[in-house]
């Protein structure tokens, strides 16, 4: 029996809100960055996201830049602040169950996002997934260009960077026994490729191309 693929959307499916934005409000909180211009871009690129017109690129450059600076041991203590601090409260527990309801079947459970990986992989690791797959960062010397590494995760790019993973896996070798859960109508070219796409509090674009094509929806709030 071929094993099957559960695949996980991240911020506002398995999180209760959006940890690239919330990363935003972390480093206002810190006073790593000037509260009201970083707010007031912050946001719009959220908006951006939202609308279909993210620049990702530009996204990630703007993530990163505040800690470009630091060593990885100066951002691994930052980042065990800002889970603390925001991404603790973010987790639903609803979640957890359907991720550890997969896993207990045998599933290969898979969260796949956009947000970057220094971001996402601690929060990867409290949801016990078997693989992150997130848009990668180059590193210079141990410290963060503010460049992305390779294709970004995002869109088109997500499922192209899911391909790439199944052509060098031995365990899983196509999306035939595939479910994709996710609440964002950017995630449509993976919801289209898997076998069983999942709309989860989806946003009002994915919610009514879920209600034409028959679609599951549920809600893990």
């Amino acid at each position: 029996m071929k094993q099957c693929l559960a695949l996980f959307d991240l911020d506002n499916t398995l999180l209760n809100s959006d940890s690239d934005h919330a990363w935003g409000e972390f480093l206002i909180h810190k006073g790593l960055v000037e509260e009201n211009a970083h707010r007031t871009k912050n946001n719009q690129f959220y908006l951006d996201y939202v609308n279909e017109r993210l620049d990702i690129e530009e996204y990630v450059a703007f993530t990163i830049r505040p800690i470009r600076k630091l060593s990885e041991s100066q951002r691994d203590k930052l980042h065990k602040e800002f889970m603390t601090f925001k991404i603790k409260d973010f987790v639903l527990p609803k979640a957890q169950k359907l991720v550890t309801k997969h896993k207990s079947r045998g599933d290969f459970c898979v969260i796949i996002t956009a947000t970057n990986s220094y971001i996402t992989k601690p929060i990867a690791k409290l949801f016990d997934a078997d693989l992150l797959i997130a848009t990668d960062l180059e590193i210079t010397n141990g410290y963060y260009t503010g460049k992305i590494h390779g294709i970004a995760c995002y869109r088109e790019g997500k499922l192209a960077r899911l391909n790439q993973w199944i052509e060098s896996c031995s365990q899983i070798r196509s999306l035939a026994n595939s479910t994709f859960y996710s609440d964002s109508v950017n995630d449509l070219p993976l919801m289209e490729a898997v076998q069983t796409p999942i709309a989860v509090d989806p946003d009002d674009k994915l919610l009514k191309i879920s209600q034409q094509r028959g679609w599951k929806v549920i809600s893990l709030r």
